[in-house]
């Protein structure tokens, strides 16, 4: 039960804020970096396989020693390093690869993945510590 706890606090902290942020925010900047890039509708199930795993493996490389740790600094910053990592990966790959990808969509998304996994990171911390006293 604590695992999908951590589960679904995490994957719904996730999919709200990137809503937030591509449908609220950023859409119209993708789109005007990227334009033949994009798709016309999204890829429901890579996206949602992507969220899928990605929470899992911040729960086992972020969640579970922050909360062994007993530690929200801890949840924070493994966070923001898990999320560094994940998106440069994804960004970086895309700049070496991808013929006029554009290099500030690479820092953007970077930033955005970084503090996107922080925060969730350190919101699912905290609901596990305090509301389900993990």
């Amino acid at each position: 039960m604590r695992y999908i706890k951590l589960f679904l606090t995490a994957i719904s902290i996730t999919f709200v804020l990137d809503i937030i942020w591509i449908g609220g925010f950023a859409m119209e900047f993708y789109r005007s970096m990227l334009g033949a890039f994009l798709a016309d509708s999204v890829n429901w199930p890579a996206a949602i396989l992507f969220y899928v795993f990605f929470v899992i493996a911040l729960i086992i490389f972020v969640l579970e020693p922050a909360l062994k740790a007993r530690s929200l600094q801890k949840s924070l910053v493994l966070g923001a390093l898990f999320g560094f990592a994940a998106y440069m990966t994804y960004d970086l790959t895309n700049l070496a690869t991808t013929r006029d990808w554009p290099l500030l969509i690479t820092v953007v998304d970077i930033v955005w993945g970084t503090i996107l996994t922080a925060v969730v990171s350190a919101g699912t911390y905290w609901i596990a510590t305090k509301v389900y006293k993990m």
